[in-house]
């Protein structure tokens, strides 16, 4: 099997002093489950490796399970690979240039998503917030930030999120992720 570059998203470690995973145990972690070329982005959850067995689905299992193990609690987990977080920039339905980081957020979904999901959601009355979506992601375009997104509180309801796991990323992070995979 080729070796490909992935980022793993690890969903609400480090919040508010909960799911504690110190960066520096996370890449021991991956070190140990046979990756290579390990390196961790910011403490909010992102990881890079580079891995000849499995794909996005079992690997993210893989690292579900050995966390649990590790640390004893279960954290959500999406992986992802280079070409995938490429394809996402590259589609980008808003002016990301033209935005500050803050206003543009990807959320990630371990599955499919369309328009049904959403369907219970007045976006007018959330203008000028706006999403869109695209290949198992969410583009949210909130000009005051996360932070005072209305939009965003509707977005994040089991309901609307109900049977995927979904971890949302800033513009920033997004990009960076692309450029550490390509890296590795």
């Amino acid at each position: 099997m080729t070796t490909k570059t992935y980022a793993a998203l690890l969903r609400g470690i480090n919040v508010g002093g909960h799911k504690k995973v110190p960066m520096a145990e996370l890449r021991t972690l991956l070190e140990g489950l046979g990756h290579g070329a390990v390196r961790t982005y910011l403490q909010s959850g992102q990881a890079v490796f580079a891995s000849d067995h499995g794909d996005d689905e079992s690997l993210a299992a893989e690292l579900t399970g050995a966390v649990e193990k590790r640390f004893g609690f279960s954290v959500d987990v999406i992986v992802r690979d280079h070409s995938y977080l490429k394809a996402i920039v590259d589609t980008c339905p808003f002016p990301a240039a033209e935005l500050e980081a803050k206003q543009l957020h990807v959320t990630y979904f371990s599955g499919p998503v369309d328009e049904r999901r959403f369907a219970e959601i007045d976006r007018a009355a959330c203008l000028p917030e706006e999403f869109r979506l695209g290949d198992r992601a969410l583009y949210l375009y909130a000009p005051e930030g996360l932070g005072r997104s209305k939009l965003a509180e509707h977005l994040a309801k089991p309901r609307v999120n109900k049977g995927l796991i979904a971890t949302t990323r800033n513009w920033n992070t997004v990009v960076k992720l692309v450029e550490l995979t390509e890296q590795a």
